[in-house]
């Protein structure tokens, strides 16, 4: 089984406390988002869990709890985009997510890496230039700690 964390809320930046006790606990408690009344036990035990999948901005608050982590197969994308404080108030200093995606990434290993560059879109301060010298910059951060990255654009 696959456990995917990313589909409703970022799990490690927000909720890294949470997810440490149920992973010390065994089990997790989903409330299906069509059907309120439906709720699923999930198992978090490495006999039956062949993977936990994380999606964040700021992997930072659950590095601390890696070695609940350990047993378990894992991969982590991690979003790092060029935006300023005019779109992403509350993300955390991008050199500070380099950081700590590189401490990551040496954790659980480059192919359990992932960057995300995305969503792109363009506008008079996030120019076609501002993007291809952000992507270049942030690649050359991480090179040699991922293999991967995805992209995509806003088409409004």
């Amino acid at each position: 089984m696959i456990i995917q964390t990313g589909m409703r809320t970022d799990i490690p930046a927000f909720y890294s406390d949470w997810f440490a006790r149920r992973l010390r606990e065994g089990f997790v408690l989903v409330r299906n988002p069509y059907n309120p009344q439906v709720v699923t036990r999930y198992e978090l035990n490495p006999a039956v869990v062949d993977a936990i999948g994380f999606c964040t901005k700021n992997p930072a608050p659950m590095l601390r709890y890696m070695d609940l982590l350990k047993p378990y197969g894992q991969y982590w994308f991690v979003t790092i985009t060029p935006y300023g404080r005019d779109i992403e108030p509350m993300v955390p200093d991008k050199h500070q997510i380099l950081d700590d995606f590189r401490e990551l990434s040496k954790m659980v290993g480059i192919r359990s890496t992932g960057w995300r560059y995305d969503p792109i879109f363009l506008s008079d301060r996030y120019t076609k230039q501002y993007h291809l010298k952000a992507f270049r910059q942030i690649a050359e951060a991480l090179d040699g700690y991922t293999e991967t990255v995805v992209i995509s654009f806003i088409d409004l």
